[in-house]
């Protein structure tokens, strides 16, 4: 049996846990902007942190829309529930750290349920987080894909490395022929486990994820740095946006669902640059993004 509203009060419990453990963090808490949906029934709970003492920008947001008609990010994908109604939720989060030693890091966890009259509801659950490193720490990246697996470890042998490997394919930039990150976990169309095995999976990647960025934010947020290494962050953050905007289904699927344009785009850095044919020097501390943390690999093994 599909429980919709269980999922929805696991979603908003795990929004309060998630701003309540980075407020322990930053010291400064998030500002709430309640919304409504104008396409169709519900809203949503955006929660903003911004100009913090660690973290320069981030959200973690709530969401629940219910439409008639599917997004076309959805039906590109599954032609077949065109004369479906629907109801989408989830919480995502995006936190940018004002530290070039402090990764950026993302989560979402969502819900999908498609519905028509007559027919046995078509449902899934997808998510996923990944880290974006700067300036790389080998043990921490240790430390993050170790947590991953950790989520993973009741759910079968081969999970963590079957998302982990969806998460390296869907966080990578074709034009710059690099991933966006040291990656993590990414799944979607989750349903083959049946409603209570991929429910709780979804819990466990979404109880997972501060367990991973806690510590890594915590150790990494007072690191002494110089207006070179900020000048990189914002460097690296151009490419983040260049995903976010080009790539991410989670972007194309809100705007094309008329979802509130101020929330899809939370995610964006607050501060980014551009600059023509940039090159690290060689051997640099920059170079070694390039060469020995965006290159897949794995970490737990490596």
């Amino acid at each position: 049996m599909v429980d919709v509203q269980a999922v929805k009060s696991y979603l908003l419990a795990l929004q309060d846990d998630l701003c309540e453990a980075l407020k322990e963090i930053d010291g400064k808490g998030f500002y709430q902007d309640k919304w409504q949906y104008q396409n169709g029934q519900g809203g949503g709970d955006t929660r903003v942190l911004e100009n913090g003492l660690v973290i320069e920008k981030g959200g973690v947001n709530f969401s629940h829309i219910q439409a008639q008609k599917l997004p076309d990010a959805v039906l590109q994908s599954r032609p077949e529930l065109i004369d479906f109604s629907f109801q989408a939720m989830g919480v995502s989060l995006v936190i940018h750290p004002w530290n070039p030693f402090a990764p950026t890091s993302h989560m979402n966890v969502r819900f999908f349920i498609a519905e028509k009259p007559g027919q046995e509801p078509v449902w899934w659950f997808g998510g996923g987080f990944d880290l974006t490193p700067f300036y790389g720490f080998k043990e921490d990246c240790v430390f993050w894909h170790q947590v991953a697996f950790n989520a993973c470890r009741d759910f079968g042998d081969n999970v963590y490395q079957r998302y982990k490997e969806q998460c390296d394919t869907y966080f990578y930039l074709p034009h710059r022929k690099e991933c966006r990150g040291i990656g993590g976990l990414f799944f979607d169309y989750l349903y083959d486990w049946g409603f209570e095995k991929s429910f709780a999976f979804m819990r466990s990647v979404g109880d997972h994820f501060i367990k991973a960025y806690g510590p890594i934010l915590q150790k990494r947020k007072s690191t002494p740095f110089e207006q070179k290494h900020r000048d990189f962050q914002l460097y690296r953050r151009g490419r983040y946006a260049e995903f976010n905007l080009a790539f991410d289904r989670g972007t194309h699927f809100g705007l094309q669902s008329g979802g509130r344009t101020e929330s899809i785009l939370m995610s964006m850095p607050p501060l980014a640059k551009w600059l023509y044919n940039y090159k690290p020097k060689k051997d640099s501390w920059e170079e070694r993004l390039y060469t020995d943390f965006l290159p897949i690999k794995n970490w737990l093994s490596d």
